[in-house]
């Protein structure tokens, strides 16, 4: 399986599957990001040899997911960029806590030239835990990046693998915690071998060289909030969050994209005062489906935090853009 001369990468950076906990039967009362990923490779049997004994760690990060920022996406963007135009690299495996891994794959699917497989895994137990998944779930992430056809920004945990723009945690404790809703996984792992549920995953071509150099070039990075509509919601967090200078808003709609009136008509000041105004909806399965002569525009299918992230690459794009112009006509 293993192509001779091949390395596969891993990075790290913290998560449950690198927890641990004072007790072995406790599954949630430990600390995450407490094992470093060399010594997680180490304690999976059968993973050097089903990598051909071409596994290369590298720490990029030691964080609970929960506390996953941008810089951090930056570090990590440009370290799996190096590791892929190595030719030396059959592909790149990252661990990474589960609470924001579907924000992180998202992130990666926009900004990476993923004609190799990045493949993102977890665990929802510890390192310590008496029956850990981490394990097998690192397993299943190497053959992942072995299986012919592989490539692009894949979640694999469970058994199954994930495409990035569908993936989302939908349970807070179960092992099999993420699902694709409607969508469906593109494959299950079985005994090492991928299954693919199509001929192989399919990756929509993206500007990603664009979208990687205004994140090197960027300074900070675009303010961009998600407000939640539910019953009774008001305007007024939308209009404290315009005074403060947010520059872009998610809403996460009830339903096929629909707003209390109050909420809604705070939503269309911010829009009309400049910011960036984008809906989605917080049902699990499905996608917003737009209607003609809506005031504001929908997510194109992303969920609220994939749609953040696609909010702010565009408003870093259009920074970038504008940065550019003003120095050509200083020139």
């Amino acid at each position: 399986m293993q192509v001779s001369g091949q390395k596969i990468v891993v990075l790290g950076t913290g998560g449950t599957i690198a927890g641990t906990s004072a007790q072995a039967g406790d599954n949630i009362g430990y600390t995450a990001a407490q094992v470093g990923v060399e010594q997680l490779l180490t304690a999976v049997p059968g993973l050097q040899a089903l990598a051909g004994g071409a596994l290369v760690a590298e720490q990029v990060a030691q964080i609970d997911s929960k506390d996953m920022d941008g810089e951090v996406w930056r570090t990590l963007s440009l370290r799996c960029a190096h590791h892929l135009n190595d030719s030396e690299v059959r592909g790149v495996v990252i661990t990474h806590g589960t609470d924001t891994l579907e924000e992180t794959a998202w992130f990666l699917h926009e900004v990476l030239d993923a004609a190799k497989p990045v493949v993102l895994t977890c665990a929802m137990r510890p390192a310590t835990a008496l029956t850990p998944d981490g394990p097998q779930n690192l397993l299943d992430a190497v053959a992942t990046v072995l299986a012919p056809g592989a490539t692009g920004v894949l979640a694999v945990a469970a058994g199954e693998v994930h495409g990035a723009r569908h993936v989302q945690k939908v349970h807070p404790y179960r092992v099999n915690a993420f699902s694709s809703g409607d969508a469906g996984p593109l494959g299950w792992v079985e005994e090492s071998v991928v299954r693919w549920a199509c001929n192989s995953p399919v990756v929509p071509v993206n500007n990603t060289v664009g979208a990687m150099n205004n994140i090197v070039s960027a300074a900070t990075w675009p303010w961009v909030e998600i407000v939640m509509n539910h019953a009774g919601a008001s305007g007024r967090a939308v209009d404290a969050l315009v005074r403060e200078g947010v520059q872009g808003l998610v809403v996460a709609c009830t339903g096929n994209g629909t707003i209390h009136h109050d909420l809604e008509a705070a939503l269309v000041r911010a829009q009309n005062a400049g910011v960036r105004v984008v809906r989605s909806t917080r049902c699990a399965e499905g996608q917003l489906l737009p209607k003609p002569g809506d005031a504001l525009p929908a997510s194109q299918g992303l969920s609220p935090v994939k749609a953040r992230v696609a909010l702010m690459l565009d408003l870093l794009r259009m920074h970038c853009c504008l940065l550019y112009t003003s120095d050509a006509a200083d020139e």
